[in-house]
């Protein structure tokens, strides 16, 4: 039996008569960029998760775009983030003529270790970027108080981690700004592309409002520069139908992860560490091994799906040259970058599937030990 990464259609088939009706409404609307569908996403999501803004855009990577332009940082501005994330989160960095200043990850947890964030700060930093890989929540408390000695902005890429808490707050709501992705593979994935950022300060979400949509605060009256980055109302219609399975889904994400991490006690395989103070909602679940590449080319031969993330830190690929980061700069990241394999994870997963993909990861690791 075939186990895929991520199973779309199962979730769809789950939901289809609410989805079909909300879009068919949109399309009786003819109402298709924002509009009431986006207002009132906006409204549930700031209400989930615990902020009093939410500003819906195009995609997670312009909402991390639209959080740095919002900060009003300047060319030569530094940022500090992890070089263990998707290239977005320094892209943006760099795109707005900013300069990404990388820091190494914690073993545990892979999200950035905040005492390296604080000897990485300089009179040139303005903002740091925690990225809550995975689905767990970063250190916040140690960043934000390294902020706030420093006065610096903070924006949680909370891309894979909507809905997760840290001492009973939601990702989103940590921060100055928190950026999320709809993309379909996200734990709320939209069916297409979309992204939003969250804030409880007016003063950002007045600005980002007006950088979504071309720096106009009213039509035809630009007050700055900005970028084309609407969410569509068929997005958003979906989107508010998915939100209202969104905790039931994580939870049973958190309930695949159980079970995995029951299954791969073992001795050369390291499952996700958990922390205390905080949830898990798995968007991946990822585990290092000895021998990656190998186990990769045994699942595949299984006809199990599996993904690397990430094969590659930032720090080493060739977009991120100018920094002069050699390997061997960060080494948690490196190191983890070898060894983490991320096995199939979604909330529809069944108990059996998830049995057939501990039993191979099992023998590969058990044939490797002979």
């Amino acid at each position: 039996m075939s186990v895929p990464m991520v199973d779309l259609k199962r979730q769809y088939k789950s939901i289809k008569k609410e989805i079909n009706s909300a879009v068919s409404e949109v399309l009786e609307s003819t109402r298709f960029i924002m509009g009431p569908q986006v207002t009132s996403f906006e409204e549930e999501m700031a209400s989930f998760c615990n902020t009093k803004h939410a500003v819906a855009c195009g995609s997670g990577t312009d909402a991390l775009m639209m959080c740095l332009m919002a900060a009003g940082l300047k060319e030569g501005d530094e940022v500090i983030t992890t070089p263990f994330t998707f290239a977005a989160t320094a892209e943006v960095i760099e795109l707005l003529g900013l300069k990404a200043v990388f820091v190494d990850i914690t073993p545990d947890t892979y999200n950035i270790d905040p005492e390296l964030v604080a000897k990485a700060v300089t009179k040139k930093t303005k903002a740091v970027i925690p990225v809550h890989l995975y689905g767990q929540i970063a250190d916040m408390d140690e960043i934000n108080s390294i902020a706030e000695k420093h006065g610096l902005v903070v924006i949680e890429d909370a891309c894979q981690a909507v809905g997760a808490q840290y001492k009973g707050r939601k990702a989103c709501s940590l921060g100055h700004m928190g950026a999320l992705s709809f993309f379909p593979s996200k734990n709320l994935g939209a069916y297409g592309d979309g992204g939003m950022v969250l804030t409880s300060s007016d003063e950002y979400a007045a600005k980002l409002r007006m950088i979504r949509d071309h720096g106009s605060d009213r039509r035809y009256h630009h007050a700055i520069l900005g970028l084309n980055s609407r969410l569509d109302a068929l997005q958003a219609a979906i989107l508010r139908i998915k939100l209202r399975h969104l905790a039931e889904w994580n939870e049973a994400r958190k309930d695949a992860a159980a079970c995995y991490s029951e299954l791969l006690k073992q001795e050369n395989i390291v499952t996700p560490t958990i922390h205390d103070d905080r949830d898990h909602i798995f968007h991946q679940y990822s585990i290092q091994v000895p021998d990656r590449d190998g186990l990769q080319k045994h699942l595949s031969s299984k006809d199990i799906a599996c993904a690397i993330h990430y094969p590659v830190p930032l720090h080493l690929q060739p977009a991120f040259s100018k920094g002069a980061q050699a390997e061997g700069s960060f080494p948690v990241a490196e190191a983890v970058a070898k060894k983490i394999i991320s096995l199939p994870m979604f909330p529809e997963l069944e108990e059996k599937e998830i049995t057939q993909v501990a039993q191979a990861v099992l023998e590969f690791v058990g044939q490797r030990k002979q």
